[in-house]
């Protein structure tokens, strides 16, 4: 080992290596591939009587403190299953969308957040190779719930969501499933549902809720038919688009399948004036969780307050940041992510990129509302002014 050629050919080795490992980095991100099948936790396998009992609960008001609001009224399938509106308005409201205002008299603040859809919530988590699991996918905007059945029980416990102000948050869950059992047709339908153990109960409940929503995936876009092979899913102005958007570098955070690393980014988005607080994200550090970016034709307005009504208005933003411009006086500039001042967006750009946004658009999704709900309330909650 005397040799010095020795050590320089080994330097060599290990430098070609260490490049060959940093395109690789690089590479995987600009690889993406169809949404998979669709999978289950092992706890929660997914059968017709849990999806059919699921749809229901999920329509259903009874789940609510004043049974005014179900799940389905801020994640309506009108809307792709989220809403036309920056901030959800929750109970003590009437109407569905834009046009849902709260009764007056009225003490029930605003949801701080936009409502995410409820499409492909079952991919969550899922990283660029399309791996996933089920039991640890990341819900809400700053991740704080992990799986689906987790979170289908937040929004019932939550005052502006559906709790209210009349039922205490730790009884509300106990007056819900005492609803559920009181009435003939649930019971029937949690037996059917689950054989093995035909009790109403918390966590029936939620794997119910959670198998429905598996179902409403969209993995059919004319983007995923391109990844497919077939070459004319999408055109040639959408295929620049695509290009454009990986040049850009946007292809750092909306990675994988799901045009998302379900991350969480500090981009120093300006508050949404209807609140009176600043949402402070993840941890205090004004940090959201990458959306996805598929169905975006049907899920404005976007950014977690809802603040931006335009995808171009969203592209503007982020050249702004790139730019150093300051966007919100409480996050410092030295706070934003290090990836997002790596965008580097132009304004002649900006129209292809939205055109590569449409073909992740997908129609075919289960937008059929069930006629009546066991409880005989109204379907979805009081969604008619």
């Amino acid at each position: 080992m005397n040799n010095p050629y020795i050590y320089v050919l080994i330097f060599l080795c290990f430098y070609a290596c260490q490049q060959k490992r940093a395109n690789f980095k690089k590479e995987d991100t600009n690889v993406y591939i169809p949404l998979p099948k669709v999978l289950h936790p092992k706890n929660n396998l997914s059968s017709p009587e849990k999806i059919h009992l699921g749809k229901l609960l999920f329509y259903d008001p009874i789940l609510s403190g004043n049974k005014d609001i179900a799940c389905a009224t801020c994640h309506h399938p009108n809307y792709a299953y989220a809403e036309n509106i920056d901030l959800s308005i929750g109970t003590n409201a009437t109407g569905l969308g834009s046009k849902r205002k709260f009764k007056k008299p009225n003490s029930i603040p605003l949801v701080k957040r936009n409502a995410h859809t409820i499409l492909n919530t079952a991919y969550n988590g899922i990283n660029i190779k399309g791996t996933y699991n089920p039991e640890k996918a990341p819900m809400f905007w700053d991740n704080r719930a992990k799986s689906l059945e987790e979170q289908a029980l937040m929004p019932i416990t939550t005052l502006e969501e559906m709790r209210g102000q009349t039922i205490d948050e730790n009884i509300i869950l106990d007056t819900v499933i005492h609803r559920l059992k009181n009435i003939p047709e649930y019971r029937f339908l949690f037996q059917k549902a689950f054989p093995n153990n035909p009790v109403i109960t918390t966590s029936n409940l939620s794997k119910a809720i959670a198998c429905f929503e598996r179902t409403l995936s969209s993995n059919n876009s004319r983007f995923d038919n391109y990844l497919k092979g077939e070459t004319n899913a999408i055109s040639e102005t959408e295929k620049e688009g695509f290009r454009l958007f990986k040049k850009a570098k946007c292809n750092q955070c909306h990675s994988g399948p799901m045009f998302s690393d379900y991350k969480i980014h500090t981009l120093g988005l300006p508050d949404n004036q209807k609140l009176n607080i600043s949402d402070d994200g993840f941890k205090k550090n004004y940090g959201f969780r990458t959306p996805t970016l598929r169905n975006l034709r049907h899920t404005g307005p976007y950014m977690h307050n809802g603040t931006l009504k335009t995808l171009l208005q969203v592209l503007e933003f982020y050249e702004d940041i790139s730019t150093g411009k300051p966007q919100n006086p409480l996050v410092a500039p030295s706070k934003t992510d290090p990836l997002a001042k790596e965008i580097r967006l132009k304004v002649k750009d900006m129209s292809f990129i939205i055109s590569f946004f449409n073909t992740l658009n997908n129609e075919d999704i289960d937008n059929e509302t069930p006629k009546q709900v066991p409880s005989g309330l109204t379907v979805g909650g009081a969604i008619y002014n």
